[in-house]
């Protein structure tokens, strides 16, 4: 795949990350500016994640119907305005409201930037230009909190906003000059009217179904981790805020290094061999993870150690299992992507709510619900390879 193609769909990739990670550090400010507290703003990031499940479902089936270009670009500008609606919010209730908008734009770039990768790559390559995207799926959550800390120091929140309008302006223009129709001439496109069913026919399809819940399972614990590390590293650990984001820099760095492992392991065997074999590793690092945590260790690195093994391996796991989802979908990549993206994030909503709903004061929570998505994850995939092999 052309590189300048490449960089256009990691940028479209990092509306997610970007949007959630950068403002995190100005919850505080927020509280203060809209007289509330940090509960209360936490909506907006809540909102976020619904938006996110929601649209990606309306993009799909219209990607499919109308070409990949169409919908994105008005998914792209419609994050861009909203994001300028989000940096003049005069409420709490326009910033929330203006947040979900935002993200009924922003995955506009997620679901099509998968498609697209579908388009134009087998799946052996898709599973390699995936693990490349998770480059900018890994360096996103370390950059993105120093910038939002940065622009909130000097210029006050409201600049974080402007940024991610001024990141959706500049996506927009390079998706106007430079991202080609990807959707092949030849290619019938379906109606809208049949979106429901196409979403019915791939909830029926194991393979597409075990390994969109395997990788979204696998997701749900990254979300767990980030969740639940605020309060275990500085709250329960006393490591200083300041600190955090080296911490966290950590996990992605492996993150990053096991995705770009991920494309030379595609010389010896496919990415569906290697979701068999990493969905375990993920397991029982989580496992090992839970075991340490009901301990309650007096230190803190003797988490990090299995909680490094578990972010680490994503890198792997999630290019290979979209790769797998996405093979066969040629005629269907749009509807495919956002049924894959929706169950990720509903996946990840609801075990980062887990994590808050059971906390103790101690990283169990946490650590639990890591292990429970492994355990689902690893059951998933086994008897995803079961029913297919028959």
């Amino acid at each position: 795949m052309p590189l300048r193609i490449l960089l256009i769909l990691g940028a479209l990739s990092a509306f997610g990350p970007l949007a959630i990670d950068m403002y995190l550090p100005a919850f505080p400010a927020l509280a203060r500016a809209f007289a509330t507290d940090v509960e209360q703003v936490q909506l907006s990031l809540a909102a976020y994640f619904v938006g996110l499940a929601l649209g990606q479902l309306v993009y799909g089936p219209l990607a499919d119907r109308y070409g990949r270009r169409r919908p994105l670009l008005a998914g792209v500008a419609l994050f861009a305005m909203a994001s300028l609606a989000a940096a003049f919010a005069p409420s709490l209730e326009w910033l929330v409201a203006a947040r979900f908008v935002q993200a009924l734009g922003g995955c506009a770039g997620m679901v099509i930037a998968r498609a697209v990768v579908r388009d134009r790559c087998d799946p052996l390559a898709s599973a390699k230009v995936f693990s490349q995207l998770m480059l900018v799926m890994g360096l996103a959550p370390i950059l993105a909190p120093v910038a939002g800390g940065a622009l909130l120091a000097s210029s006050g929140w409201q600049a974080i906003f402007v940024l991610l309008a001024l990141f959706g302006a500049a996506c927009l223009l390079a998706v106007l000059l430079w991202l080609p129709e990807t959707i092949p001439a030849d290619q019938p496109r379906a109606p809208i009217s049949g979106a429901l069913g196409k979403y019915r026919g791939l909830f029926a399809d194991r393979f597409f179904i075990g390994h969109a819940l395997s990788g979204g399972l696998c997701m749900g614990g990254m979300f767990a981790y980030i969740a639940g590390s605020p309060f275990v590293f500085i709250e329960l650990y006393g490591v200083p805020a300041e600190h955090y984001g080296w911490l966290f820099g950590i996990n992605a760095a492996g993150f990053i290094l096991m995705a770009q492992v991920n494309v030379r392991l595609m010389r010896w065997r496919g990415p569906e061999f290697w979701v068999r074999r990493w969905v375990w590793f993920y397991f029982a690092s989580a496992l090992l993870l839970l075991a340490i945590a009901a301990a309650r260790p007096v230190a803190l690195w003797p988490l990090l150690i299995p909680l490094f093994g578990c972010v680490a391996s994503l890198g792997c796991l999630l290019p290979n299992a979209t790769a797998c989802a996405m093979a066969d979908q040629r005629a269907n990549a749009g509807s495919a992507s956002a049924l894959l993206g929706s169950l990720q994030f509903s996946l990840a909503a609801t075990a980062a709510t887990l994590v808050g709903a059971l906390h103790d004061g101690t990283a169990v929570p946490m650590a639990a619900v890591i292990a429970a998505c492994g355990l689902l994850a690893a059951l998933v995939a086994y008897a995803t390879a079961r029913a297919t092999s028959g």
